[in-house]
């Protein structure tokens, strides 16, 4: 395989990511209800904290040098995006 294609798909699928991301933290709901982008973005930066925690954990099982390094901050971007969570329903 090219390298300019190798390159392409891996670009394909961040912009994949980014566009389910933004769907799913609901970037119809400001434009339907004529309201600010505030929580949409705040949507998408705590998925993306979830997401890079789950990959960090998920390269602990590979990794044999940085292990414990992956295990801690993974865990720690969950947890910020769980306190975040909370922070954006309310409930903190």
């Amino acid at each position: 395989m090219s390298n300019i294609s190798s390159k392409t798909l891996s670009s394909f699928k961040y912009v994949y990511l980014i566009t389910f991301f933004a769907l799913l933290s609901g970037i119809f709901y400001p434009i339907i209800n004529d309201l600010s982008f505030h929580m949409f973005y705040s949507g998408v930066l705590v998925l993306f904290l979830g997401l890079a925690g789950g990959v960090l954990l998920y390269k602990t099982t590979t990794s044999k040098t940085k292990r414990e390094i992956f295990f801690g901050v993974g865990f720690i971007l969950i947890g910020i995006s769980l306190y975040l969570i909370f922070q954006l329903t309310g409930r903190v």
